[in-house]
C-alpha cells in the first residue's frame, strides 16, 4: 500500500512502502519475486558499489539495460547516491551511443552484454576511445561473451553481483530538489535533447498517476512492456511502484511473449502502442482474450490502425488515450475511462494532476485560443522537466517565462477540462493557409485497397506549399497515382489534395524507446529531390 501521506523524493516513496508492506512483491521477473524491502535492501548495496566506482551527488550513470531487476535496482542506487541516471535506448548502436555516453559525462555506463544476442561490449569497442574517457567502468549485468574485443579491454569491467556483495550504503543524499533522470529526445533531425528531471518531480508524478490512474486498487498488476530507457514505460512501472503494487518486467518485445505473460500473471493494466495491441489481438483469438485486463492505455502511432480503439472494444479491450512527452513525463494525460470509445480513443485527455494546466495558442499571432481551435500547446504542472542539461539556450526557448513547455504539438481543447492531440507542429501541414493535420490525407489514401502505410508531407513549390504523399503498398499491389489522386479530390478540400503520391519500400525512421519514429524531414528531401 502507499504511505499515507507524499513523499517528497524517489528514495522516501520507494523506502515509506518498503517499510509498511516489506513482504509485498514490486518486481516479477521470469521465476524471480523481488519484494519492496528486497528491492531498498539491494539498492542500497548497489548504490555502495558505484559509490566505490566513484559515483556521487550529480554524477551520470548511463543506463543502457533491458527492463531487467537490474535497471530498477541501479535507479534507486542513483537516487540514493543523489546521482543522475542517464537513460540510453538498448536499440542503440555505437554512434548513438558515444554521443550520450560523451555528452552526458558519464562516470559509470551498466549494460547487459547478452541481451538479446546483442553484443554491447563490441558496439562499445567500435565507439572513439576519447567518448568513453571519463568512463570510471562498465557494469555488466549477466553473463559476459567467452572473449571481449581489444577495443575495451582498457576499460575496467565490473559484474553487477559484486556490487550487490558490498554492504548497505549507510549515507542517503536523495532530496526532492536532487537532478536524478535525464531521459534523451528522439533526435529525428538533429542530436538528441538531455531533458532533466528532479526527485521531486519524478515521485509527486509518480505517486499522482497511481491514484488518478487507480492503481491503488488492491488487485493492480501492471505489464511493464514498454522500455523503461523511455519516459513511457518508465513513468507507467514507476507509477504501479508508488501505489505499492508490483510489476512484471517483460524485457522482450516479442508478442508471443507478451502473450505467455499476459497468461501466466493475468495483469489488469498494460500499456504500449497502436501496432502492439493490433498485434496482440491477432495473436489470440475469442471474444475475450485479455479478460483480466481492466483497461489499457494505448499511443496511436499507425494512422493505418485508426480503428484498433473501436475492434479492441468489440472484444473486450478497453483502450485509452493519453498524453505525454519526456519535458512533461508520460501519462501527463488520460481520456476519461468511462467515456464513449470515439471519445477515448483520442490522445490527449485531462490533466494527470489537478496543479496541470494547459493552454492552446496561435502559432503565428500568439493569441490564446479557445475550445476547437486547432493551435501550438503549452503544458504547465508539477511533473515538467528542469531544463534541457546542458543546454540553456533550448531550455529557454521551450519553457515559457510563466512556466509552461512548448511541446511542439499541434491540439485544442475539448471543452471537458482536457484537449485533444492532433500532430506534432512540426508534421502539420500549412495549405493554402490553413493548419492541416496530415492524418486526414493519410488515412483518406488508406481506404484504397493496397496501400498499407501512407505519409503526407509538405513542400513550397511554385505555385504554392502542395501537399506530396508517400505510401507503402501491401504484397502484389501496384500504386495507380492518378486514381489515388482523383479519390483524394473525390473526398478531401481541394488545397489537401496531393500534388504527387510516390509509392517507397519503406518509410525513413530513426529508433527511440517506444519503437521507431519516422523521419519526415527526410522525406520532405525525398519530395523535393522526386519533383
Amino acid at each position: 500500500m502507499p504511505p499515507a501521506q507524499p513523499a517528497a523524493d524517489v528514495w522516501s516513496l520507494m523506502a515509506d512502502i518498503a517499510e509498511l508492506t516489506p513482504d509485498a512483491p514490486a518486481l516479477l521477473h521470469g521465476d524471480r519475486t523481488i519484494s519492496f524491502l528486497e528491492l531498498i535492501e539491494n539498492a542500497r548495496r548497489a548504490a555502495q558499489g558505484l559509490a566505490d566506482l566513484g559515483v556521487g551527488p550529480g554524477d551520470r550513470v548511463a543506463l543502457w539495460l533491458p527492463n531487467v531487476p537490474a535497471y530498477p535496482i541501479l535507479y534507486l542506487a542513483c537516487i540514493r547516491l543523489g546521482a543522475i541516471a542517464v537513460a540510453v535506448n538498448t536499440r542503440y548502436r555505437a554512434v548513438e551511443v558515444a554521443d550520450i555516453v560523451g555528452r552526458s559525462g558519464a562516470k559509470v555506463l551498466a549494460c547487459a552484454p547478452g541481451f538479446r544476442r546483442i553484443d554491447f561490449l563490441a558496439i562499445l569497442a567500435d565507439i572513439e576511445p576519447e567518448s568513453l574517457d571519463r568512463l570510471s567502468a562498465v557494469v555488466t549485468v549477466g553473463d559476459e561473451p567467452a572473449s571481449v574485443s581489444s577495443g575495451i579491454e582498457r576499460l575496467r569491467r565490473v559484474p553487477f553481483e559484486r556490487l550487490l556483495s558490498r554492504p548497505r550504503l549507510g549515507l542517503n543524499h536523495a532530496k526532492a530538489s536532487a537532478p536524478c533522470n535525464i531521459f534523451t529526445t528522439s533526435g529525428t533531425t538533429s542530436a538528441p535533447k538531455f531533458v532533466l528531471h528532479r526527485q521531486g518531480a519524478i515521485a509527486g508524478h509518480a505517486q499522482q498517476v497511481a491514484r488518478a490512474f487507480g492503481f491503488t486498487a488492491p488487485d493492480t498488476l501492471s505489464l511493464s512492456i514498454l522500455p523503461l530507457c523511455g519516459v513511457y514505460g518508465f513513468d507507467q512501472t514507476m507509477a504501479t511502484l508508488a501505489a505499492g503494487k508490483p510489476c512484471v518486467l517483460v524485457e522482450s518485445y516479442e508478442i508471443d511473449e507478451i502473450v505467455r505473460l499476459i497468461e501466466r500473471h493475468r495483469p489488469t493494466t498494460m500499456f504500449g502502442s497502436d501496432d502492439m495491441y493490433a498485434r496482440l489481438l491477432d495473436a489470440v483469438p475469442g471474444e475475450s482474450p485479455f479478460p483480466s485486463v481492466k483497461w489499457a492505455g494505448y499511443a496511436a502511432f499507425n494512422a493505418s490502425l485508426d480503428d484498433i480503439a473501436e475492434t479492441a472494444e468489440g472484444r473486450g479491450l478497453r483502450l485509452c488515450g493519453l498524453y505525454g512527452m519526456s519535458e512533461v513525463q508520460a501519462l501527463y494525460a488520460l481520456q476519461p475511462i468511462d467515456s464513449d470509445v470515439a471519445f477515448r480513443k483520442k490522445g490527449g485527455g485531462i490533466p494527470t494532476s489537478p496543479l496541470g494546466h494547459v493552454r492552446v495558442r496561435d502559432p503565428e499571432t500568439g493569441e490564446l485560443l479557445g475550445v476547437g481551435q486547432p493551435g501550438a500547446l503549452e503544458c504547465a504542472g508539477p511533473s515538467l522537466m528542469v531544463g534541457y542539461y546542458g543546454d540553456e539556450k533550448a531550455t529557454a526557448e521551450t519553457v515559457t517565462a510563466d512556466g509552461y513547455v512548448r511541446t511542439g504539438d499541434l491540439a485544442e481543447l475539448d471543452g471537458r477540462g482536457g484537449f485533444t492531440f492532433l500532430s506534432r507542429m512540426g508534421d502539420v501541414l500549412r495549405l493554402s493557409g490553413f493548419l492541416v493535420n496530415p492524418l486526414e490525407i493519410e488515412a483518406h489514401l488508406q481506404k484504397l485497397p493496397g496501400i498499407a502505410a501512407c505519409q503526407a508531407i509538405a513542400v513550397p513549390r511554385p505555385d504554392g506549399v502542395r501537399a506530396v504523399a508517400f505510401v507503402i503498398l501491401a504484397p502484389g499491389a501496384t500504386l495507380d497515382e492518378a486514381s489515388a489522386i482523383a479519390h483524394c479530390r473525390h473526398g478531401l478540400a481541394n488545397y489537401k489534395v496531393p500534388l504527387r503520391v510516390f509509392a517507397i519500400d519503406d518509410f525513413p525512421r530513426t529508433p527511440s524507446p517506444n519503437g521507431f519514429k519516422i523521419q519526415r524531414a527526410r522525406l520532405r528531401d525525398m519530395a523535393q529531390e522526386r519533383l
